[in-house]
């Protein structure tokens, strides 16, 4: 009966690497950008950005954020941080860059019935005077060209949106070998009715957010609102999602615990908030690291024919996360790949964890409840 069982788990196994290669191999094909480099006289002749940064308790990353900002190579850049109500230092940060060109706007008591980012966020595009605007999170870090780049491309593309999964330049830390896998599934589980969406750093045009949309209020308790409309644009080949690259230079840093929190925020909403959906999705990433239990059994049992088998899926699944992390990843992907069973298994636990905590009415974004819609 056990023999049986497990050749049936190494079907199930072949059959998600299988999936899992050829969704890899789909998004390394369409989800990178060419060379864009543009001349001087092209970037005079492009239009306004506008760069948005909600800010809420982050004075331990907003002075670099700016600093990169600021550094932008595009002649026409708008810089607008709004303070969230903070109870820290960052108001008084923001306002120091004041003579840089960063514009303060005080947050406002939140409406009932929004979610404080989609808020801050909404109070933002009410500021906003460029054709772009670029909403960027405070631990998402930018280099002189992305803003042209980004621009250059919606161009090319005649997208009325972008977004770009930031690379991780930092490391080897636990942050980054341990990180959560929420843009990992975002790519695997692309389609044009839910396209891969990055929240870290994406573009839209401005009026014709404004025009269909009126702003955030259709998506005002949305937990992802970006996700949203990248689907609603999607349907109208008016959406793209890059994947980061050294040359156009997004990358973010966030620890370990705040990829945690944010895992447990958005785990149980983007499976449509149903128990079932959030079982069945936790016993497939048990059994994507099925291999690892099987090889731990080693010293009770000695060496056999299954930990063969159970090996080479490990070393198999090993390398296609490598494959991914090579494209996303500066520094510690080879640590990271080989502890991918680990990984699935934090994955597996965070499942768990956010239908609990979203059960129990328990899930939070700096500070305030949140709740599944």
């Amino acid at each position: 009966m056990l023999e049986a069982i497990l050749y049936i788990l190494y079907g199930v196994l072949l059959g998600v690497f299988v999936i899992a290669t050829i969704r890899l191999r789909f998004a390394y094909r369409h989800f990178r950008m060419k060379q864009l480099m543009t001349s001087a006289q092209i970037i005079e002749e492009m239009p306004g950005v506008t760069v948005c940064i909600p800010a809420r308790n982050e004075d331990h990353a907003m002075t670099d954020c700016l600093h990169r900002v600021i550094a932008s190579n595009y002649p026409k850049l708008e810089i607008i941080v709004l303070d969230d109500l903070s109870g820290d230092n960052t108001p008084a940060l923001i306002k120091a860059f004041a003579q840089e060109g960063v514009r303060f706007v005080e947050g406002k008591k939140m409406p009932e019935g929004w979610l404080g980012k989609n808020h801050a966020l909404n109070e933002l595009l009410n500021e906003a005077s460029g054709k772009y605007v670029l909403f960027m999170d405070v631990d998402t870090r930018i280099e002189p060209d992305s803003i042209e780049q980004l621009v250059a491309y919606m161009h090319q593309e005649n997208a009325r949106m972008i977004s770009v999964l930031p690379r991780r330049d930092d490391g080897p830390r636990a942050s980054v070998i341990f990180s959560t896998l929420r843009y990992f599934w975002e790519i695997m589980f692309h389609r044009k009715s839910a396209p891969a969406t990055a929240s870290n750093a994406w573009m839209i045009d401005r009026k014709t957010f404004i025009d269909r949309w009126g702003g955030f209020e259709p998506f005002k308790n949305a937990i992802q609102p970006e996700s949203r409309l990248s689907a609603e644009l999607m349907s109208t080949n008016e959406y793209r999602f890059l994947m980061g690259t050294d040359m156009l230079g997004i990358s973010y840093e966030k620890k370990w615990r705040s990829q945690l929190m944010t895992s447990v925020r958005l785990l149980y909403p983007l499976l449509g908030t149903k128990v079932a959906h959030n079982i069945i999705a936790l016993l497939d990433a048990l059994i994507i690291a099925s291999p690892l239990y099987i090889l731990l059994s080693i010293p009770l049992t000695g060496f056999t024919l299954h930990h063969a088998i159970a090996l080479g899926f490990y070393v198999a699944f090993g390398a296609l996360y490598a494959s991914y992390l090579i494209k996303v990843w500066k520094r510690g992907w080879i640590v990271a790949s080989s502890l991918w069973g680990l990984i699935m298994v934090q994955e597996a636990i965070l499942l768990g964890a956010s239908a609990i905590a979203y059960k129990q009415k328990a899930v939070t974004w700096k500070g305030r409840l949140v709740k599944a819609k």
